[in-house]
């Protein structure tokens, strides 16, 4: 056989219809081609419902829509011997419109209380195996009426999460009414006390398996009376009394496999039990503080039975089970999985070790207790890769959450443990996830199993050297593919895979050539209410990609300008409104390349939707949006409107809230207020209007001047923030405010008002230059000035540029009015402001920065090196105008000589 795309053809007419393209399995010997219409309502019913069978309940559902005839079918008993309703929202109704198909019913797995309560009404009066998970609200009322209906029961699980609202009352009913019960996994149940447990023992003869995990107090008298159970788990259980369990559990007849994880239990208990108990082969003890003491561990006695331990070699004691070793210790699961020769006992134990291996795992990387580094390195990863292989189920889902949550050492800030992520990655667990993401067949990989392997390739996708073998493994296209999958957890988790691995500069090509911009896009519209996870995950990888020049113009023709604005306006979630405002940042800083800066101005409420959001009360959401402004007030049209939207006013309010924020929100309401004050025309209407003066020299009285105006916002900013950044913009602000440009219109009035705005005016420039003086001035070394003022060589001047080069500043843009104003400025009468603007040149002209060749073009157009020759020969000018002037003449001289190289 062999796999090739064929490109279908249908006849309509005598017009041919192409038809997508579909791969197919092919035999190699294939005859001519008949191009034809397929009746597949043709087929017999036993291949419809042995295709039906390959898909999951959704494609399924989809399938039987189709006819009548294919809807009986989807209908028939044998396709509904499981069920897995967990990713559904599964209330009356929808259990009562099942319940003609859930006759033959076997296993069902749900999730939360009110799936719970509808349970009844499927009518599945054959159910054998029932899981549920979110069971915080589930009652002793709702559990007793679910094992009343369903007798037949041989398996009950509930958790991991806590059943707080369950209690030995609901014990006592699951043994009354499940006589069948093997398997009875609850965890978080306050008390389980004796009478419970005795009802077990006595009206549960086949109870084989028991696991009563993260309780707080279990009846330790009353579980040595089950004499018919093998496998026995109370990992994490509060208020064992270790001497009655040594005294009482070792007489248990059949007890094959002991679970005492993640408790206080010590190596007394342990060696008792291991060398009394006649039975007991595997005694699991993995994160148990005190045996683990270094002064304990020699105590242990293991008389030839297996300890699972912190400091035991797992893999080697998991090889010693089977007669014949294995080559490789660490592949003892995958060679057991595949072995011919079945040991019915062996692999009741191996089944059972695999289930509280998981467990334990998930319950410790949750937990994240210091000190087990090695373990993870060394043991921990390779057990979850295994682990993850399982055949069942829920072994594989808590194997895939462990890997993505042992990973994450950091929860606020996403930090990742480097050396476990590329422990995963050494162990081939990258192939292993993107095998499992992909995986279409329910049958084989739960939808569970993909979400969570979505998530460990998302946090693991955070290291670089992983976000690379994810790409080389295919991995963008498997993440751009499942993005658009209609199940809203894995299409969520799928674009959590695509946000990390777009951060890195190499990957957004790929992403873009993969789809994933416009998967993206679409997601922000399908799940445009209910699904903030998934909007925050998609507006932060179209963010990331958006900083792409090329990228950015993807997502502007894939619809993004209107998906991020929607969001910008809508969303009350701030994860989701920061990831939208800084998307749309990225999307206007490409003005000098592409139209998506007027693009984003001119979309419906977008400025007045990121105005509205530096009122947030939560800073990053404030950082991007003010972010998102500066950028746009880069374009004439767009700094009206943002003006006209009150966009002065809020960042005014801004700048003077922030002194204690974060350098990036300090910077970008700097570079906001500066952005906006290059309009003489936009200061002039704010300066009629009387509205608030950060950006013009415009008061109403001198204490609103010193104390509420824009001025004294950012003199602090100017002189106190500790972003480079920051200061450097709140400078320029001041200089464009006290150029003397404004001063007119900063004094009209009546003549009383006129000389009360002089004097008030008069001392806010002088607080304003003596703190632009004093900013200049940190970037000065009198001994280097002195030796380039006095030598033309070429390395006093390198040395200079070196001491004053701001690295953020040579990602600015300026327009040609900005730059024209500061070639002005050169000429001003103020030594300060001189020194200012050559300083300010200086930054946008330094070879290598983003936009310096714009920069230089603008420059040589508007004449400036002939200003830039007067300023650099004034005797009157300060040294630092001089040497700064003479400093952009040659990265002048630089780019004229790279442009006639092009």
């Amino acid at each position: 056989m062999s796999r090739r795309v064929r490109r279908k053809v249908a006849r309509r007419g005598k017009e041919k219809v192409v038809l997508p393209s579909y791969p197919e399995v092919e035999d190699e010997v294939i005859g001519s081609e008949k191009n034809e219409v397929v009746d597949w309502t043709s087929l017999p019913d036993d291949t419809v419902i042995q295709l039906m069978s390959c898909l999951n309940y959704r494609d399924r559902a989809s399938l039987s829509s189709t006819c009548r005839t294919w809807r009986a079918l989807g209908a028939s008993p044998c396709l509904w011997s499981s069920l897995d309703l967990r990713a559904h929202k599964c209330d009356i109704a929808m259990a009562a419109s099942l319940a003609s198909r859930c006759m033959n019913l076997q296993k069902l797995r749900f999730r939360g209380a009110e799936s719970a309560d509808s349970i009844i009404h499927l009518q599945a009066r054959n159910l054998r195996e029932l899981s549920g998970d979110y069971c915080r609200k589930i009652t002793d009322a709702t559990l007793s009426v679910i094992v009343a209906r369903h007798e037949a029961l041989e398996s009950l699980q509930l958790g991991p999460d806590f059943c707080e609202r369950i209690t030995s009352d609901a014990v006592k009913a699951i043994a009354l009414c499940c006589p069948k019960l093997k398997k009875l996994r609850l965890s978080g149940i306050r008390d389980i006390c004796g009478d419970a447990i005795n009802a077990l023992a006595k009206l549960c003869p086949n109870l084989t398996d028991i696991g009563f995990l993260d309780c707080l107090n279990v009846d330790e008298v009353a579980l040595g009376n089950v004499l018919s159970v093998r496998f026995l788990s109370v990992a994490g259980t509060s208020n064992m009394k270790w001497g009655v369990v040594s005294q009482v559990w070792h007489k248990l007849p059949k007890l094959v496999g002991l679970d005492v994880s993640r408790t206080d239990v010590g190596p007394i208990t342990i060696s008792r039990l291991l060398t009394s108990s006649k039975s007991l082969k595997v005694l699991c003890a993995l994160n148990c503080p005190v045996l683990e003491e270094e002064n304990n561990i020699s105590a242990v006695k293991s008389k030839g039975k297996l300890l699972l331990a912190l400091f035991t070699d797992i893999f080697k004691a998991l090889a010693s089970l089977f007669a014949e070793t294995t080559k490789n210790e660490k592949n003892v699961f995958l060679d057991w999985r595949n072995s011919k020769n079945k040991d019915k006992n062996l692999n009741e134990i191996m089944t059972w070790l695999e289930w509280i291996l998981s467990h334990i795992l998930l319950r410790t990387a949750e937990s994240n207790p210091q000190g087990l580094d090695d373990f993870w390195l060394k043991q921990g990863a390779g057990l979850l890769l295994s682990l993850m292989q399982s055949t069942q189920e829920d072994v594989q889902e808590r194997a895939a959450t462990g890997l993505a949550t042992f990973v994450v050492i950091n929860d606020e800030n996403a930090s990742i443990d480097c050396g476990r992520a590329e422990a995963v990655m050494k162990d081939g667990g990258i192939r292993l996830l993107l095998d499992l993401a992909k995986s279409w067949r329910e049958g084989l990989q739960s939808e569970a199993a993909k979400v969570n392997s979505f998530m460990a390739i998302a946090n693991l996708s955070v290291n670089a050297k992983v976000a690379k073998a994810v790409a080389e493994e295919g991995g963008i296209n498997i993440l751009a593919v499942l993005a658009r999958s209609m199940n809203r957890l894995v299409a969520e988790e799928a674009a959590g895979g695509l946000w990390n691995l777009s951060v890195g500069e190499e990957h957004k090509g790929a992403i873009a050539d993969a789809g994933g911009v416009k998967a993206l896009v679409d997601l922000i519209f399908k799940w445009s209410s209910g699904g903030d996870g998934v909007l925050e995950r998609a507006a932060g990888a179209l963010a990331n990609l958006a900083a792409d020049d090329k990228c950015s113009m993807e997502v502007a023709l894939a619809g993004g300008v209107h998906a991020l604005v929607m969001l910008a306006r809508s969303c009350k979630f701030e994860g989701v409104q920061e990831q939208a405002a800084r998307a749309l940042a990225n999307l206007a800083a490409h003005g000098d390349s592409n139209s998506n800066n007027s693009a984003v101005g001119q979309e419906a409420g977008a400025l007045e939707a990121l105005v509205q959001l530096t009122r947030s009360p939560h800073e990053g959401v404030r950082q991007e949006a003010a972010g998102a402004l500066w950028n746009l007030s880069f374009d004439d049209r767009n700094r009206e409107a943002i003006a006209a939207a009150g966009g002065v006013e809020a960042l005014v309010v801004l700048a003077q809230s922030c002194s204690n924020a974060s350098p990036g929100l300090q910077e970008r309401a700097a570079g906001a207020l500066w952005g906006l004050s290059v309009s003489e025309a936009n200061c002039i209407a704010i300066g009629r209007e009387g509205g608030v003066a950060p950006l013009i020299a415009l008061a109403r009285s001198e204490a609103e001047v010193m104390e509420e105006g824009g001025v004294p916002a950012l003199v602090h900013l100017c002189s106190s923030s500790g972003s480079k950044m920051a200061r450097f913009m709140a400078a320029l602000a001041l200089a464009y405010m006290f150029d003397g440009r404004m001063d007119e219109f900063a004094l009209i009035g009546t003549s009383t008002e006129s000389t009360s705005k002089c004097v008030s005016l008069d001392g806010a420039r002088r607080m304003a230059l003596k703190h632009i003086e004093a900013f200049v001035l940190t970037f000065s070394d009198p001994q280097a000035f002195a030796t380039a003022a006095a030598s033309s060589a070429p390395a006093a001047l390198t040395q200079v540029t070196e001491r004053a080069r701001i690295q953020e500043a040579g990602h600015l843009r300026c327009s040609g009015a900005e730059i024209g104003r500061f070639i002005t400025m050169l000429r001003n009468p103020s030594s300060v402001l001189k020194s200012c603007a050559a300083f300010a040149l200086l930054q946008f002209t330094i070879p290598g920065g983003r936009h310096a060749m714009h920069h230089a073009s603008l420059m040589q157009g508007a004449g400036a090196a002939r200003v830039l020759r007067a300023a650099a020969a004034a005797a009157a000018a300060p040294i630092e105008a001089k040497i700064f002037a003479r400093i952009v003449l040659r990265n002048l001289e630089h780019h004229h000589h790279v442009e006639l190289s092009i």
